[in-house]
């Protein structure tokens, strides 16, 4: 092996151990999360498609935003480039927000979230 793999090598073996050392960091902030939900996320699921007639569930996260555990879904519509995100309270079951957001807007926070 030359030298100028070695430092290569070390740099990936790295990247490695952090990226699966987030991996495990987001796996027990995701169970504590779960541990404080009162509502499943097939009744929150439920409570969000009857706020949007015939949509189908493209993306789900429990999540904290301004100090509330929720629910967050992106449901799609047939027809439609826009997505409707319905946020339901995990603690109450009760809608927070509906709000529809197009396309370009949904694939911005995609990025932004990835970051």
């Amino acid at each position: 092996m030359t030298a100028a793999k070695i430092p290569a090598l070390a740099a990936l073996a790295s990247l490695l151990v952090f990226g699966s050392s987030l991996g495990l960091a987001s796996e027990a902030s995701q169970a504590k999360l779960q541990a404080q939900a009162k509502v499943s996320e097939a009744d929150a699921r439920t409570t969000a498609l009857s706020k949007v007639p015939g949509g189908t569930v493209s993306s789900s996260e429990l999540e904290k935003e301004h100090g509330k555990l929720i629910w967050s879904f992106d449901i799609a519509q047939t027809g439609s480039k826009d997505v409707t995100e319905v946020q339901v309270d995990a603690k109450t079951g009760k809608v927070v927000s509906t709000k529809v957001e197009s396309a370009a807007k949904e694939r911005k926070e995609a990025m932004a979230e990835k970051k």
